[in-house]
């Protein structure tokens, strides 16, 4: 069995989290039952209301109301157990639900898509621990310096994205085969960076890697580097918990190796996702936006000149219609053979 995950006062039986998974991949019924079997369950705000009867009227009102009401959902099954919130950076309004969630009791959130520079004033005086979300040792040490210089403080934990993640990447495309080559040694750069930044406040920081992990082997692998634990999203999906519907499902269990592709996003980063009609598509033409649902910061999406509306290609997925639609899915998406439960996930990942 693995060492327990200990982030301050909050203590996970299992060192994994669950990575947090939009639109609708990862709300309430999959965070919940990985919370109730030790991990860290994380609700992705991307759209979490999309499936309330108001969202389409009002998707901002409907998101807010969402937040809470899913994060109840999933704190009742969890039976004790930590749940909190992926939130996007480059989300629109990000302050606003950052501190929303944080007022409502999550007891972490995870943020990335962008260096999240002013988290710590949006949880200042609740419970709430953060994590930036990195895939650099730069980018690690720009952000725990201007945290430390600003906050006096440092990051609760850190998560780090690796090239194999699924989604948006922190890397640029013709980045990626060097990146995944030398990710280990960026590995252990990074821990040592937030190594230093804890002592600096006579604390302990614990490191997550994120990105392509799939096995108990890989999990001790990034233990061996430092790391104190794992994210994963990848492998969540293919459980009879997660929120995603059966068809988005058993997209990933018949997924071969040749199906997986690196598609370009419309806030210009490099997304892993599988193939389907959707992403033949948007390489030769541009998508008309149906409605805007007011996703992404008009600092990080220009209505007018995107190629597409990355809320609605996921809200074509996750509604049932996975051909034109977005499929994120990590680099071992292909060894993915059937649907699980979380609990036997979990068992066969630490056993």
């Amino acid at each position: 069995m693995f060492q327990p995950l200990v982030i301050k006062d909050l203590v996970a039986k299992v060192p994994i989290i669950q990575g947090g998974m939009g639109i609708g991949i990862s709300l309430s019924n999959l965070a919940g039952h990985v919370a109730k079997e030790g991990g860290i369950g994380v609700l992705s705000t991307a759209q979490i209301g999309y499936n309330t009867p108001n969202f389409e009227k009002s998707p901002l009102r409907a998101n807010w109301q969402a937040i809470e009401d899913e994060f109840k959902k999933a704190k009742e099954i969890a039976k004790g157990g930590i749940v909190g919130f992926n939130i996007m950076a480059a989300q629109f309004q990000y302050d606003k639900i950052v501190k929303h969630a944080a007022s409502i009791g999550a007891d972490v959130i995870i943020s990335g898509a962008g260096l999240p520079v002013n988290l710590p004033e949006l949880v200042e005086g609740t419970k709430t621990k953060i994590a930036p979300i990195v895939s650099s040792a730069k980018g690690a040490k720009v952000l725990l310096k201007t945290w430390a210089k600003r906050y006096s403080r440092t990051a609760d934990f850190v998560v780090i994205e690796g090239p194999k993640a699924g989604g948006h990447l922190g890397f640029k495309a013709e980045d990626l085969q060097s990146a995944t080559e030398n990710m280990d040694a960026e590995v252990i750069k990074i821990v040592e960076i937030v190594n230093e930044f804890a002592e600096q406040f006579n604390e302990k920081v614990p490191v997550i890697f994120a990105g392509g992990v799939f096995t108990k082997e890989d999990i001790e692998h990034y233990l061996s580097l430092g790391c104190s634990g794992v994210q994963m999203a990848t492998r969540f999906v293919a459980t009879t918990e997660c929120d995603a519907p059966e068809d988005f499902k058993n997209r990933y269990v018949q997924a071969k190796e040749e199906d997986i592709e690196i598609l370009k996003s419309p806030v210009g980063m490099p997304g892993r996702a599988l193939k389907n009609d959707f992403s033949k598509r948007i390489k030769t033409e541009k998508i008309p936006i149906e409605k805007c649902r007011d996703c992404l910061s008009h600092k990080h999406c220009d209505r007018k000149t995107i190629p597409y509306c990355i809320s609605e290609a996921l809200l074509h997925s996750v509604r049932g219609n996975t051909e034109n639609g977005l499929l994120f899915a990590g680099a071992n998406v292909y060894r993915v053979d059937k649907i699980t439960s979380v609990k036997e996930l979990i068992a066969e990942l630490t056993n």
